[in-house]
């Protein structure tokens, strides 16, 4: 049972004129989600089992939408590909907020033997996308049953490929964006969240302003002269000329950008040559980029073409660098929405229960929505340590505690009806 607990705040916040708002507990609300606790589970499962991978999510969407359907609640398909919007509108005059929940896996084979294990192999539900599916169509069913009294819309997003669309295609956020959905559904604000397995069952966490990093990835191109192993003078050696510019992008970090701003260089893939002792002609490195703050990330991206470009040069080499078009700003929680956002999680959960998060350097693609309208994004705890549930996301180990669908239904349903009912 949580606390009981009142918190008038005054709100000021997408456009609304300054009003009070009183987050208080809604046993009946509570009520309804609980009695969904069971379906709500077994529509995880369901998800669990069937992992699509980004832009490929065709039976995933289909089953979201035959649910959607099954409940009542008018849909839209087809967005962004396999991208869904749920349009539920209220009985009263209020305010329209969206709801966000993404339903793409990963390219990982499961490990762990659940019931419920992924039956597609080489790809599995690693991030948490089918507890946000089976959270967001409890949500939507339970406010489309109270939808008389719903002073508001609510637009539901089940969004495809939030881990990125595959070499070449659109797809995620920027994807719905550009087909316009904020212009055709005109919410004021967005709501998100994700399963975090560092938090304990039971708990969210939250922090207003930057929260999750920028993410660019960037393609570094090293050209040498090939030559014979043993003998180097008469080649330029596109390897070491790489060697060094691993290191130096490291100084972006130390040297260049402000201790106090978080920033992280990382290369992940170095590919050349193809014989012990052949210098080869060409080596090619992937990396990525990380930063909470836009000015350092443009420093950082402006810092990476200049030393990659005079490294190579120092040593007889060309190199070039570029980045790929499908990144990520910074996700900045709106600071007057996580007030209100933050006081309606605390009376819903307890102040016990919502923790002060620290700042995270992966990356999310609901930081295009939040770019475009007041957004609010926080984690659900879904890790249970007794149980042995701590794996992290992106592993093939990743599993939740399924109490913590329940939480985060609640936590949610409640956070839409606060900013409705003080919008309206």
């Amino acid at each position: 049972m949580r606390n009981v607990i009142v918190v008038p705040l005054v709100l000021m916040v997408a456009g609304l004129a300054a009003v009070e708002l009183n987050a208080a507990p809604r046993p009946e609300i509570d009520a309804q989600i609980e009695a969904l606790a069971q379906q709500c589970i077994a529509l995880r499962r369901t998800f669990h089992q069937y992992p699509e991978l980004s832009n490929r999510e065709v039976e995933t969407s289909r089953r979201i939408a035959d649910q959607l359907r099954h409940i009542g609640i008018p849909i839209e398909t087809g967005i962004a590909r396999t991208g869904i919007v749920g349009d539920i509108r209220g009985g009263l005059p209020g305010p329209t907020v969206a709801v966000r929940a993404d339903i793409d896996a990963l390219p990982i084979e499961e490990t762990i033997d659940v019931p419920y294990k992924s039956r597609n192999p080489g790809v599995k539900h690693a991030c948490g996308h089918d507890s946000h599916i089976a959270i967001g169509l409890t949500v939507a069913e339970v406010l489309w049953k109270n939808r008389e009294t719903l002073p508001g819309r609510v637009i539901m997003i089940f969004q495809p490929a939030e881990e990125g669309p595959p070499p070449g295609e659109k797809g995620g956020a920027p994807l719905m964006l550009e087909e316009g959905i904020f212009e055709k559904y005109e919410p004021e604000a967005i709501f998100a969240l994700h399963a975090w397995p560092a938090l304990k069952a039971g708990t969210v966490g939250v922090r207003p302003g930057p929260f999750f990093a920028s993410s660019d990835t960037f393609s570094i191109r090293v050209e040498g002269k090939q030559s014979h192993g043993a003998q180097p003078h008469l080649g330029v050696d596109p390897i070491v000329a790489s060697a060094q510019i691993v290191t130096a992008l490291q100084t972006i970090d130390a040297r260049r950008v402000d201790p106090t701003e978080p920033v992280v260089v990382s290369i992940g893939i170095i590919r050349g040559g193809t014989r012990f002792n052949v210098i080869p002609p060409l080596v090619e490195m992937e990396g990525t980029l990380r930063t909470l703050s836009p000015a350092v990330r443009d420093l950082a991206r402006d810092s990476i073409h200049q030393i990659v470009e005079d490294t190579a040069k120092a040593v007889g080499a060309s190199a070039s660098v570029s980045f790929a078009d499908s990144s990520n700003p910074p996700t900045v929680n709106d600071p007057e929405l996580s007030e209100m956002a933050i006081a309606s999680l605390r009376s819903t959960l307890g102040s016990e229960n919502v923790v002060m998060a620290g700042q995270q350097m992966v990356a999310e693609d609901f930081a295009h929505f939040a770019e475009a309208i007041p957004g609010f994004y926080y984690v659900l705890g879904v890790g249970n340590p007794e149980r042995g549930i701590t794996a992290n996301l992106h592993t093939a180990e990743f599993d939740i505690d399924e109490s913590a669908l329940t939480v985060g239904a609640k936590a949610m349903t409640n956070l839409v009806l606060d900013y409705l009912e003080a919008g309206s």
